[in-house]
């Protein structure tokens, strides 16, 4: 016990090590900082100085990602996550504040357009590997993060306000954008307003067929959760916000099955239900993940029993490794 509390005297206040950690990335040593924020978080982490080791490493992150070094920068942020597994730290509204500041710490930089000679291709090189690298910290960040939330007493599925800030990031940062994981994340999250930008924005820049295929997975999506009223909301707004952005709304088989699926499911009616997937079934099948969101959908509104229990290795296969 002796030897425990000596070794928590030894360590100063966390504000020292701070300010001096601050001085050397403001002074461009950042792979020297990188190496102490690391090292000396570890020492608070060993003495069970949990509060002191996170504002070590929170500092630490939004430093390195407001300097531009993104892999460090990620690198504390995942640090500051394992540090809140380790200690324990209940999930609260503070603790979720300080995970937005370092998200929000994430640069956001724009793919360069209109490239003609090499070295103009050479740039949009570098700036493809750069938007992959911020992709891929903030996301590894987020999800062990929205991990945490779901052991520490948040939302079943993971805290809504994290699966908003993945989807978002993901969509605008992405070289190549997943609108199958940026809407497993929406879904999840509380901003279907958010949302429905997104998808519209999407709608205004990709391929034909794309856009029929978002919004039906979108919709989908929310009503295998039985979330018939975001649904609802989520076509009724791209509606109105395609039309005021002068944009066509996709009138196809596929969207015409989903107006008649909400229509369905307003009313205790299982038989039109089967006759519908039955009637559009070539437009189910073109994605595969469809029949299943169907089944889970008929289970949720109808109590019908699914006889493979394939749904979570769809989420598997459209969320990554945070599927819940």
């Amino acid at each position: 016990m002796s030897r425990e509390r000596a070794r928590r005297g030894t360590l100063p206040p966390a504000q020292e090590n701070i300010e001096k950690l601050e001085k050397a990335v403001k002074e461009g040593n950042y792979y020297v900082a990188q190496q102490m924020y690391k090292s000396i978080s570890a020492r608070y982490v060993l003495a069970e100085r949990y509060p002191e080791a996170l504002d070590i490493l929170q500092s630490g992150a939004c430093l390195q990602l407001e300097h531009g070094q993104v892999t460090c920068g990620a690198e504390l942020a995942v640090l500051f996550v394992e540090t809140l597994v380790k200690g324990k730290v209940p999930y609260d509204d503070e603790m979720l504040d300080r995970l937005r500041k370092i998200y929000e710490a994430f640069p956001r930089i724009a793919i360069p357009q209109h490239l003609d000679d090499d070295d103009d291709m050479q740039k949009l090189s570098e700036a493809l590997g750069a938007a992959k690298t911020r992709v891929e910290g903030c996301s590894s960040f987020l999800k062990a993060a929205i991990r945490w939330s779901v052991e520490a007493g948040g939302d079943k599925n993971g805290t809504p306000e994290l699966h908003d800030m993945l989807g978002e990031y993901t969509y605008s940062e992405s070289p190549e954008v997943d609108m199958a994981k940026v809407s497993y994340h929406f879904v999840r999250g509380k901003n279907p307003k958010k949302f429905v930008y997104t998808l519209v924005n999407f709608m205004g820049k990709c391929y034909h067929g794309e856009d029929e295929l978002a919004i039906a997975r979108a919709v989908l999506l929310y009503l295998s959760q039985g979330n018939l009223r975001d649904a609802n909301y989520l076509m009724d707004e791209i509606k109105k916000r395609v039309e005021s952005e002068e944009l066509e709304f996709p009138e196809s088989d596929l969207i015409q099955f989903i107006i008649y699926l909400l229509q369905t499911l307003e009313r205790d009616a299982l038989p039109l239900f089967r006759n519908l997937r039955q009637n559009y079934k070539s437009n189910i099948d073109r994605d595969p993940s469809f029949n299943e969101l169907l089944d889970m959908i008929a289970e949720k509104f109808y109590g019908v029993h699914r006889k493979n229990h394939l749904f979570g290795d769809i989420f598997k296969m459209i969320g990554g490794d945070i599927a819940l």
